[in-house]
Parts: structure tokens; sequence; C-alpha cells
């Protein structure tokens, strides 16, 4: 449990303090923290809400809804035209 918390701790680091800087373009930034708010979704889904070890249709569902959800968000993102990007 601890792990998966610095694991979380540092995903958060870097989508705040890595990914919000001038460093990249503005399209990768926003790609990169969607990708890494997945995955720390996914890593609190298994390990804090104890899904790890649910049967394999709960695990099937709420991992296609990880999926769904972020390429809904990113498709929307990109499908809006860019003012500034």
């Amino acid at each position: 449990m601890t792990a998966v918390w610095a694991l979380l701790l540092a995903a958060t680091c870097a989508s705040t303090w890595l990914l919000s800087k001038d460093a990249f373009s503005p399209t990768i930034a926003v790609v990169g923290i969607f990708l890494i708010a997945a995955v720390k979704v996914r890593f609190v889904m298994l390990d804090f809400m104890e899904l790890r070890h649910a049967p394999l249709p709960v695990r099937i569902a709420f991992e296609g809804w990880i999926v769904l959800v972020t390429c809904l968000i990113l498709g929307f993102w990109f499908a809006t035209p860019a003012i500034t990007r």
C-alpha cells in the first residue's frame, strides 16, 4: 500500500511540476497529464477500492471505463478548435 501511495505521489509531482511547465508543447502536456491521471485512477480503484481481486467481469468493466473516459476526454479535447494550441 505504501509503494502504491508513493507511486501516486510521484505521478502527481510529474504531472504538476514537470508537465505544467513550458518544457513541452501544450498538446504533449495535456495528453501526458490525462494519461497519468488515468493510471492514477486505475491504481486507486485497484488498491484502495480493492478491485484487484474482484471477479473478472467487474475488472473488465472498470478497466474499460477508464479507457473509455480517457479516450472521450482526449477525443473531445482534440476535436475542439484550438485557440492557442
